[in-house]
């Protein structure tokens, strides 16, 4: 049997205007079944039978519109990766980062401290962060540990690429017992830093703490990324730390992330989001 469904109304004229069904912008006005004949009824059915598996259809080709990193190889989905490699004659740095991850964590920077927050970039962010590193610690952990953020800044800016349909902005407070950490950022392309943090040691066992700052400017330099980081509580060093690095990961995981109402669209009133 082949239904046919009028633009204007679903039944025929034997229908009363009380008791059918009328389709206007998607929307069903639902019918109770028991004022229709069993013909119509069947009718009925059939047509919800229909709509729900458009609508359906629709939903899934939407969604996978407006989320432009969703390309299917098989059963498997591919993520934003951006993956870099930077060799100097006092560091060689190997960063792999996909922002569609599930928080794997493989960090090996010489830095013991450092590599514990980057587990937390990973854990928090959900990003799935790779990172080998050798470098001139016998002299101090400055050039490792600014190589690291330099490597990890450009493969952010690799992963995003476009940054069309994301987020753009996020927004974060991390608490870690007595200690708090709020951490803005915006994805906008501009790089800029402010760091209001009051570390009251030098050293975090061997880090010397002086690096933080010295890390999120590298970072945000080679990613694009406007960054506010703000202390609101905190007496531990260690405590205000990783606070510092579990904010700044969801703020990244927020930021990164697919805004599907916005389309695929790039989050700007310019149309464009760049480094310069």
């Amino acid at each position: 049997m082949e239904l046919s469904v009028s633009s204007h109304r679903l039944f025929n004229s034997s229908c009363s205007s009380s008791s059918s069904s009328l389709l206007f912008n998607s929307r069903i006005i639902k019918v109770p079944l028991v004022s229709l004949s069993n013909h119509h009824q069947h009718k009925l059915q059939l047509f919800n039978r229909l709509h729900h598996k458009l609508n359906t259809t629709t939903a899934s080709m939407e969604t996978q519109s407006a989320i432009p990193h969703a390309s299917h190889n098989g059963s498997s989905i591919t993520g934003r990766i951006g993956e870099v490699k930077r060799v100097t004659k006092e560091t060689n740095v190997h960063v792999k980062i996909n922002l569609d991850g599930t928080g794997v964590a493989e960090n090996n920077t010489g830095i013991p401290f450092l590599d514990h927050m980057l587990d937390q970039l990973a854990s928090h962010g959900l990003f799935d962060v790779h990172v080998k590193a050798t470098g001139d610690i016998h002299i101090d952990d400055h050039h490792t540990n600014e190589d690291v953020a330099l490597a990890i800044g450009t493969a952010l800016l690799q992963a995003l690429g476009d940054r069309k349909g994301i987020n753009r902005f996020g927004d974060f407070s991390a608490p870690l017992d007595e200690a708090l950490i709020h951490v803005a950022l915006d994805l906008s392309g501009r790089p800029h830093l402010n760091y209001d943090l009051q570390i009251p040691t030098q050293r975090v066992g061997t880090y010397d703490t002086q690096l933080v700052e010295h890390f999120f400017q590298s970072l945000a330099n080679t990613s694009g990324m406007t960054l506010h980081i703000r202390q609101l509580a905190g007496k531990n060093s260690h405590h205000i730390i990783e606070a510092t690095f579990k904010a700044f990961a969801r703020a990244l995981r927020q930021a990164t992330e697919y805004d599907l109402r916005r389309g695929g669209s790039i989050p700007s009133s310019k149309g464009v989001l760049s480094r310069s």
